[in-house]
């Protein structure tokens, strides 16, 4: 029964659960239903559900994964994990075998960079020879092809430059295991490395792991390769699940060999393609096949689906960004009028730099928008404090939380003591809280001597109170003690009165943990953290429009996409264009698929004469993509009233010279100048004049310079004292005078 409601491609699939199977699932061919079907199809032949791993890469992905075979199976015992998580699990167990402590952290890329420039610091080596970001990505791409430092200066012997940076990783390392901390290379790193040292260990877990499947074959590295290799090596039982048209992370490590050479890799292999869509129209499909069969290194499939034909593909050539950016918003404001939602609809950009137009427009129209991979909330400076004092409190051996709370709030405890402190930890090899512990032996004190072991005390405090209580206690305990909430409300800004609130959106997501995970502890609240993505935030429940990086939008699909910026040197990107090699081309190809291929019903697709890019006004020619797809599949809408409307009722954009002048760029290209009069907004009310001061949540208190009528909103020109000039919505952006 249970394969049922399966096409035959999906039934043969679920059907074969012994030996390697690999499985190219085209775009929105209902890859998790299969899975998740397989899955309880072997429990239903009898296999332990305790033998079975499922892999992933988001946990946005693995929670729907857990939550379908939950619908299918009762009180099962299958391991559904991302490959970050199930490596943790098993290092909190197994990682004392190797010489940390089982309690160890794992340090976001903000912590990482610390380390790393201390690193660089302490070699007397330039940073503009050795660039924080550049080494990170050198160490991270050593880690991901699972060579060591040892291996590197080995590697590296005779290049002068390549055996220092060989240097600066051994002591990046040598910092990391003294904080007893991890990266998040580290994580896979270790666990490889857990294993090959004890072969007992590693086969508890191939013993356990009888039948494994990866989900998103295509995504993984090298040390995600080789550690499923290790895994499945004694029985043979792997099964794969991926579509070689949507590896479009190879600038991350991500390696499309894997899934093109499974078959090299495990002899036998069977495989099935599953090309039915269940997603989009027959025309969007149309249009991505044509696109992707251009590439070469390919496994040849191509997707179909009984859905309607559908719209033809809306393509529009326009004068500039910000006319572009207006086409798009007009766009989305018919769609709203015809029944769709905002949250139906997604715009995706090459650049993250693209956003700042479309931004702007959509605040001038009112729309309500989000931005997957902003600024990412654990990434703010308070949330970043309370939880440097959560890790300390649970590793007091993580220095790079140490010091950022040393002094947070301030406790008169400056760089130059922090030094002191440093330096006597070098000198003595020992971490920073063990010299915490031994302050009467550190030169040179002073004043500062009682203000440290305050510090300290204070340190052990909260660890004894962490034993007895919950983890949102805790964290008001924390912010009690040392007055931090106290200093923000001192403080008396619009700025900081919205961190109070993200401290309190903390507590509150400290208080959920609480009441929905098993485990309670801290080590799995700041674990959980640590492993969240952009996209595990994702929120689609609010009637806003998303906007997001084309790579951002892998495993997402929308009713209606609009793909801005098909430009030569934009997408394809300038470096894919020059590269010698057909690679990053074959790459960018393949991220116009994945794109494509996010859109149910209506895409639409835009490139423009001339937009503003790294300060400069660039020209481009359309992209060779656009050329691709053939002409009987696209919908041209022009600049002028003489085009009739489409046979889908949606009027096409278009432009009177009136609303062209309105969109003429000033000089420095950044603005636009309205030479049109718009009426007054008759629902808004502002209670401000230009010359009187005014505050915003985010830029503070500023001065108003200029206010424009903006048809639904006013739109106001301010200098705020510490942010500069901006242009905003007063009711939108909730401008205030200020008392």
């Amino acid at each position: 029964m249970l394969t049922d409601d399966l096409n035959n491609m999906q039934k043969e699939a679920v059907l074969n659960i012994n030996g390697p199977l690999l499985l190219l699932a085209g775009a929105g061919s209902g890859k998790t239903r299969v899975i998740t079907y397989r899955i309880a199809y072997m429990v239903e032949q009898g296999i332990n559900p305790f033998n079975i791993l499922a892999i992933t890469f988001t946990n946005k992905a693995a929670k729907e994964m857990k939550e379908r075979v939950n619908k299918l199976l009762d009180d099962n015992g299958v391991w559904i994990s991302t490959f970050h998580s199930m490596c943790v699990k098993i290092l909190r167990q197994y990682i004392n075998y190797i010489d940390y402590d089982n309690n160890f952290i794992i340090y976001d890329t903000d912590d990482s960079e610390k380390i790393l420039k201390e690193s660089i610091k302490e070699l007397n080596l330039s940073d503009k020879m050795f660039p924080t970001k550049k080494v990170m990505s050198i160490i991270s791409e050593k880690k991901d092809k699972l060579i060591t430092p040892l291996e590197f200066e080995k590697e590296a012997f005779g290049d002068n430059i390549q055996s220092k940076m060989a240097e600066i990783y051994k002591l990046y390392q040598s910092k990391l295991k003294e904080s007893n901390a991890l990266d998040f290379d580290d994580i896979i790193f270790k666990t490889i490395e857990l294993f090959k040292k004890n072969n007992d260990i590693l086969e508890k877990y191939q013993s356990r792991f009888m039948y494994i499947m990866v989900d998103e074959y295509q995504d993984t590295n090298t040390s995600q390769y080789v550690l499923i290799k290790l895994l499945s090596q004694k029985n043979n039982n792997i099964c794969v699940v991926g579509d070689d048209d949507q590896s479009i992370y190879a600038w991350r490590g991500a390696n499309i060999m894997n899934i093109l050479n499974f078959e090299k890799d495990f002899p036998g292999a069977k495989v099935i393609k599953l090309e039915q869509n269940y997603r989009s129209t027959q025309n969007i499909l149309d249009v991505a096949n044509s696109v992707i069969k251009n590439n070469i290194t390919r496994k040849d499939k191509s997707l179909w689906t009984s859905n309607p034909v559908g719209e033809k593909i809306f393509y529009s050539k326009l004068k500039n960004d910000i006319e572009e950016g207006n086409f798009i918003v007009k766009k989305a404001q018919e769609l709203k009028q015809k029944n769709y939602n905002y949250n139906d609809i997604a715009i995706l950009y090459r650049q993250n730099s693209m956003s700042r137009i479309l931004e702007e427009q959509l605040l001038k129209s009112n729309i309500p928008y989000r931005i997957v991979g902003g600024v990412k909330f654990y990434d703010r400076k308070e949330i970043k404090d309370v939880l440097a004092y959560l890790k300390v409190i649970f590793n007091p051996k993580d220095t790079i939380s140490l010091k950022r709370i040393i002094n947070v709030p301030k406790r008169g405890i400056g760089n130059t003591t922090v030094e002191k402190i440093n330096n006597f930890t070098i000198n003595n090899k020992i971490n920073f809280f063990e010299a915490l512990n031994n302050l009467d032996m550190i030169p040179d004190l002073g004043s500062k001597f009682n203000d440290l072991l305050e510090f300290r005390n204070l340190i052990l405090y909260f660890r004894n109170f962490s034993e007895e209580n919950t983890i949102s206690e805790l964290i008001n305990e924390v912010l009690e003690k040392t007055n931090y909430l106290e200093e923000l409300k001192q403080e008396y800004s619009e700025e900081s009165f919205a961190r109070i609130e993200n401290i309190e959106s903390f507590i509150d997501k400290a208080i959920s943990f609480e009441e929905l995970s098993e485990d309670k502890s801290l080590r799995k609240f700041l674990e959980d953290i640590s492993l969240l993505s952009d996209i595990d935030n994702l929120n689609d429940t609010d009637d806003q429009i998303t906007l997001m990086t084309m790579h951002s939008s892998k495993g997402l699909e929308y009713p209606i996409v609009f793909l801005p910026g098909l430009e030569e040197g934009i997408f394809p990107s300038y470096r894919s264009i020059v590269s010698p090699s057909k690679k990053e081309l074959e790459e960018e190809r393949r991220l116009c698929y994945v794109a494509i291929t996010r859109a149910k019903e209506y895409l639409y697709i835009t490139s423009t004469n001339s937009r503003m890019h790294n300060g400069k006004i660039i020209y481009n020619e359309k992209s060779r993509f656009l050329d691709e797809i053939p002409k009987e599949l696209l919908f041209e809408i022009y600049k002028d009233n003489k085009k009739k409307l489409d046979n889908s009722g949606i009027s096409q954009y278009s432009f009177t010279k009136k609303f062209n002048d309105s969109l003429d760029m000033n000089l420095d290209g950044k603005n636009y100048k309205d030479n049109y009069n718009l009426k007054p907004p008759t629902k808004v009310d502002i209670d401000f004049k230009v010359g009187d001061e005014v505050r915003q949540i985010k830029y503070g208190i500023g001065t108003v310079v200029q206010i424009d009528n903006a048809g639904a909103d006013y739109e106001v020109t301010v200098d705020f004292k510490f942010n500069g000039r901006k242009k905003l919505m007063a009711n939108l952006s909730k401008l205030k005078k200020h008392n």
